[in-house]
């Protein structure tokens, strides 16, 4: 994998990418030591931005730093993701309920966003559910309330490639929005909340069945 490629801004953030790819994967399996100068020449970039992206890995959770020893990769765990994911469903139905009725543009860049979705696979199919969600909470005037959920939805954000590398999970995305969407053009604040609610408690089971798998495999 190259990512020589890729414009200079953006080589940190696809070189994060990459490497949380590899986790998901389990090409780097738990408690593995990145080797800096081997994974450089495999994705074709050079240390430092490899270094930034490693740096933004450890802050959401993915990788774990040890001075003079370097970086080790964090155990996915349903213990953790267990824990990590069922804040969201408390604190995006709240977003939305202070935000209110979204804006006829802003119902129509959800509708454009949900439509895109439909076509995304893996980590695109993630950072375009990401961009709806954020554009509907985006009228929220609680800064403070925001900035956790972009905080949430870094740390889950290598368990969620897991869910949306399967086009039926997308799937389920993509209507649970527009059942969202609908509410907020009838003007049916807390419909839209409540079904805000369980579009962010369905993504659970697939994971928890995946962790489930991955942890079964690994121990046979």
């Amino acid at each position: 994998m190259q990512l020589a490629e890729v414009e200079r801004g953006n080589i940190s953030e696809a070189a994060a990418d990459a490497v949380r790819a590899m986790i998901v994967d389990g090409r780097l399996g738990a408690g593995d030591r990145l080797n800096e100068v081997h994974l450089a020449q495999q994705l074709g970039v050079s240390r430092t931005p490899l270094r930034e992206a490693l740096s933004g890995l450890v802050a959401e959770g993915a990788l774990i730093a040890r001075p003079r020893l370097g970086y080790f990769v964090r155990q996915l765990t349903l213990e953790e993701f267990e824990q990590i994911y069922d804040i969201r469903p408390l604190l995006d139905p709240e977003a939305l309920r202070l935000a209110g009725i979204p804006s006829a543009k802003s119902i129509a860049r959800l509708e454009k966003l949900n439509t895109d979705l439909t076509r995304a696979k893996g980590l695109r199919a993630i950072e375009v559910d990401d961009a709806w969600h954020m554009e509907l909470l985006a009228a929220c005037p609680n800064i403070v309330l925001i900035e956790m959920i972009e905080k949430i939805i870094v740390r889950t954000r290598r368990y969620e490639l897991a869910l949306m590398r399967e086009q039926k999970n997308v799937g389920t995305a993509t209507e649970d929005h527009e059942r969202i969407i609908a509410a907020l053009k009838a003007g049916d604040l807390p419909s839209a909340c409540a079904a805000l609610k369980r579009n962010m408690q369905s993504g659970r089971e697939p994971i928890v069945t995946w962790l489930k798998n991955r942890t079964t495999h690994k121990g046979t």
